[in-house]
């Protein structure tokens, strides 16, 4: 078993230049999983929010979490750590 931090993936190169998804900070709407959950591959962690687009983050791995680092409300930015899950 390993342990994956799962972290905020890099936004689009779009983001900046055409101006529609990037606008206002980024926030997370929804925390969808807890400490002790298993999670598949591809099962939503969180929802992210930048104020005209909703972003659904997806896990990259099946597993347990284990950590939880963010919470409904937070302001976050491309690389936080939004999780451990041990695989």
């Amino acid at each position: 078993m390993s342990r994956v931090e799962v972290r905020v993936p890099k936004y689009p190169e779009c983001w900046e230049s055409c101006g529609n998804c990037a606008q206002g900070a980024v926030t997370v709407d929804s925390v969808l999983v807890a400490p002790g959950q298993e999670v598949a591959r591809d099962d939503t962690l969180i929802v992210l929010e930048t104020g005209k687009v909703a972003l659904d983050i997806p896990s990259p791995v099946g597993g347990v979490v284990l950590e939880v680092a963010v919470s409904q409300y937070d302001p976050i930015v491309e690389g936080d750590l939004i999780a451990v899950i041990e695989t």
